[in-house]
């Protein structure tokens, strides 16, 4: 189990980023609440994601804030607003990235909520307009990872701990906090 802080959640019930970049983001409702609901097979209450058959294996996204520092960084502008990544679950002190093709759980104080780690969420082209020119480029390997919802809970902002089957060593292993953030474009297997 590893202490790490769960920094925000990102709710909305439509699609913000349609059609091409140069026109603009659609105006859809999208909330960043305090605590979030999961129910397993389904995703979180209330997302554009859950329930859709399509996405059943990534209803549920993960971002480390520290990539989004990093890359603004990098290049060299002011921090981005990490609701314009619009990824579900934003973290601090997470390697989000080794938790691909890997369950885990989140647990917050209301008890664990586990997800299945899929592949990366790729980022899209959407992103040099909505945070900086070149992000699109710099967030590949670090854009978070899309997840499963195995089993049901709710989620909170604040500290929270995640836990990868396999026991202390291996989550410690895979889940270096110095690592959230950097680029990672294959795992070793």
């Amino acid at each position: 189990m590893i202490g790490i802080e769960i920094v925000g959640f990102v709710v909305s019930s439509g699609h913000a980023y349609e059609g091409r970049p140069g026109d603009g983001p659609v105006a859809v409702p999208t909330s960043t609440p305090e605590h979030i609901e999961i129910r397993a097979g389904y995703g979180v209450v209330g997302d554009r994601y859950a329930g859709q058959a399509a996405h059943r294996d990534a209803a549920v996204t993960v971002l480390a804030v520290e990539a989004l520092e990093a890359v603004a960084a990098e290049l060299g502008v002011p921090p981005f607003d990490p609701v314009a990544a619009r990824r579900t679950i934003l973290t601090r002190g997470l390697d989000v990235e080794a938790l691909r093709s890997r369950e885990f759980a989140l647990d917050s104080g209301d008890g664990p909520v586990r997800l299945g780690g899929g592949r990366p969420a790729a980022p899209c082209a959407w992103m040099d307009v909505v945070l900086a020119p070149g992000a699109h480029a710099a967030l590949r390997g670090r854009a978070g990872v899309r997840c499963a919802a195995l089993g049901s809970g709710t989620l909170r902002v604040g500290p929270a701990t995640v836990t990868v089957p396999g026991g202390d060593r291996v989550g410690d292993d895979l889940l270096d906090a110095s690592r959230a953030g950097v680029p990672r474009r294959r795992l070793r297997a």
